[in-house]
């Protein structure tokens, strides 16, 4: 059944119906419809401008002050500051330094080259040092001037005027051995960054065979002071003033106790074996590896 009204068709709202149809308001004729397309919904075109939100003012900008974004591409901009210590070619000296260092810990150490690591404290270093200080030899300048003062007394007198012998530290290697082998120094003062090592390396065991006190410190630059040198691989006390004495006494039994019986286990004991970082988080990996694994 057909209509002759299609304009005055509208849609049929009633869910029962299976399929789209048309009513007609006049003669309630229906008509079906096949694949009738759904009507779409037309939309509102938005607003050209958003309407600002209420309480969110921009902060006012100072026009006297423009943006000046840097740009840090090859042969622009210089880089910011960094720490370059990493790519910088160290001297030789300072890269031996550091291998000899990384080395003695990796490697086994033997007692004989261990025991230089075990080193007086540093109170104990200090009166070794105030004593050491007031028994420095005399310099060039010095023995000049008393020699030129000896030979004026000489001439005006006619007569050499006796002197007496000076209490001084000794230093160099083959002066103290002579002195230890003959059992007249009091105290023997070692450094322990001798370069080579086997300067001074059995000078130890020649002080225990004899019967010498010994001590090991820091810094053959040190030792060096003392005696008006750049370096100095060891130092000795023979004789001291009769007022220093009990000084020197006192010195050599605080260095017995804090160093040579405290230290008598160590200075037999290997050294070195420790492995770095890397290799350390490797076995931590084998080790996890392996306990998984079973």
């Amino acid at each position: 059944m057909t209509c002759r009204n299609p304009i005055l068709f509208q849609w049929s709202n009633d869910p029962r119906e299976s399929e789209a149809t048309l009513e007609c308001s006049q003669c309630l004729s229906s008509v079906e419809l096949w694949k009738l397309a759904p009507v779409k919904k037309s939309k509102v075109a938005p607003a050209p401008y958003p309407a600002s939100k209420k309480g969110a003012a921009k902060a006012p900008v100072n026009p006297l002050i423009e943006k000046t974004p840097k740009n840090f591409g090859v042969g622009q901009d210089i880089q910011p500051i960094k720490d370059l210590s990493r790519y910088v070619k160290w001297p030789e000296y300072v890269r031996l330094q550091r291998q000899r260092k990384i080395l003695n810990q990796r490697l086994k150490v033997p007692p004989a080259l261990n025991q230089f690591t075990q080193v007086l404290d540093k109170n104990t270093a200090t009166q070794l040092f105030k004593l050491a200080n007031k028994y420095r030899p005399e310099t060039r300048i010095e023995k000049k001037e008393r020699l030129t003062a000896a030979a004026a007394a000489q001439v005006e007198k006619g007569d050499k005027a006796e002197t007496k012998k000076p209490f001084v530290v000794k230093y160099g290697i083959n002066h103290i051995t002579a002195l230890v082998e003959a059992k007249k120094a009091s105290l023997v003062v070692i450094a322990d960054d001798v370069d080579p090592i086997e300067i001074v390396v059995w000078l130890p065991a020649l002080c225990r065979k004899m019967g010498i006190p010994y001590v090991i410190v820091k810094g053959k630059a040190r030792l060096g002071t003392v005696v008006h040198k750049k370096t100095a691989t060891a130092l000795a006390f023979t004789e001291v003033r009769a007022e220093d004495k009990s000084e020197l006494a006192s010195l050599v039994s605080a260095i017995k106790s804090n160093y040579t019986e405290k230290n008598e286990t160590a200075r037999k004991a290997w050294g070195g074996g420790l492995m770095g970082f890397k290799s350390n988080m490797k076995m931590v990996k084998r080790a996890n590896a392996v306990k998984n694994s079973l």
